[in-house]
């Protein structure tokens, strides 16, 4: 199981996630409301073994079962359709958290999207104030598990996503995965924060600057994108920048971001777990000189 800084970070560490954001996620949900997303094809094992793993075992929260042809839906555009698979098995859970608590992300046998990929994409889609689950019976993507987290969201607050912001913020799950397979998990994350930091502080008024923009910040991260990469980013930021999305609320999450992550590395939390990393690596050392050490000693005696 992990929990990440969601977003941006330029250490790989595993910690706390958090994405503040400076409004109240919903007037109709109150903090502590809780919703259960669980995929349609899950077996009576299967549902018992990811409920057995939230709040209550799901008893007296709602459940909504997501399907595959809703997963279809959504990520058919950008997937191929054996990558979204014929079972819809991603499962979450998704409690509604305190006004400018932001987003919470905490993942479990999920091997292809990270914590920080779901907190991105769903600032994209409008989610905000909210801790979320991610877990399945076995490893799986995760990649259709965005589409439940939305619908939950929906139904818990009553407030209703427009689909447009829903299938962008689908398409920034699926290329940040993409770019993660070439460039790294850290650098394309990195990579889409700084694009959308410069969105809102830039004039960028032609597919001509944003491109220049993609690039130049490419360029300082140390990442060398293909023409399709290129293509496919200014493609998905120039839709971005035709919804009704406040850039500068965009960058005041990402700096929240990076002080949640300054105020993460300063905790208790972190120096024991950067020791726990010190000392791991210490007791490696200490094991491989011994083998050495031992070698050694044996071709001494067979001298």
């Amino acid at each position: 199981m992990k929990k990440i800084v969601a977003g941006i970070t330029a250490a790989a560490l595993v910690g706390a996630g958090v994405i503040s954001s400076p409004t109240s996620a919903a007037a109709d949900a109150a903090p502590g409301d809780i919703i259960i997303t669980l995929g349609e094809d899950l077996s009576d094992e299967e549902r018992e073994t990811v409920l057995s793993e939230m709040d209550d075992g799901g008893e007296q929260d709602p459940i909504v079962e997501v399907t595959n042809e809703e997963e279809h839906e959504y990520l058919g555009e950008f997937i191929p359709a054996g990558q979204i698979g014929n079972n819809a098995i991603s499962s979450s859970q998704i409690t509604i958290a305190e006004a400018g608590s932001g987003i919470d992300v905490e993942t479990n046998r999920i091997n292809y999207v990270t914590e920080g990929m779901y907190a991105n994409a769903l600032v994209t889609a409008g989610v905000e104030d909210a801790e979320i689950y991610v877990t399945a019976p076995f490893e799986v993507s995760g990649t259709g598990a965005l589409t439940g987290i939305i619908k939950a969201y929906e139904i818990e607050t009553d407030i209703e996503i427009p689909e447009d912001q829903k299938r962008i913020a689908n398409e920034e799950l699926v290329q940040t995965g993409e770019l993660s397979e070439n460039h790294g998990t850290e650098e394309a994350t990195e990579l889409m924060a700084r694009i959308k930091e410069a969105i809102a502080e830039e004039d960028v008024e032609t597919e001509e600057d944003l491109r220049d923009l993609i690039e130049r910040i490419a360029d300082e991260l140390g990442i060398t994108l293909t023409d399709e990469e290129m293509d496919g980013l200014v493609s998905l930021f120039e839709r971005m920048q035709n919804m009704d999305i406040d850039w500068d609320q965009v960058q005041n999450q990402i700096g929240q971001i990076r002080d949640n992550i300054d105020d993460w590395m300063s905790s208790d939390e972190a120096q024991g777990f950067v020791q726990s990393v010190l000392d791991f690596f210490s007791e490696l050392i200490d094991t491989v000189r011994g083998w050495f050490e031992g070698s050694g000693d044996s071709d001494q005696a067979l001298k």
